[in-house]
């Protein structure tokens, strides 16, 4: 078995033309738009945690004050 000779002149003669040069413009466009997404996705991740935090608060702070009651009897917290 041999191994075929390759002809680096030759090398990538079959590939055709190169595609098609990306302009400054286009990659601007690019980074906007990823960076508009990104945006937008922590906005709303954000915005989910900002409720689960709040509400955590806000239900603590009336088991504090008594107005719900404990969720385990053993965990009773009062002001006093």
């Amino acid at each position: 078995m041999t191994t075929p000779k390759i002809k680096f002149k030759e090398w990538g003669d079959d590939i055709g033309d190169p595609p098609e040069r990306i302009t400054e413009e286009k990659v601007q466009e690019m980074i906007d738009a990823a960076i508009r997404r990104h945006n937008r996705n922590a906005s709303i991740i954000s915005m989910c945690v900002g409720w689960v935090v709040l509400s955590l608060f806000a239900e603590g702070l009336l088991r504090l004050i008594g107005v719900i009651p404990p969720l385990l009897p053993w965990l009773n917290i009062t002001l006093k």
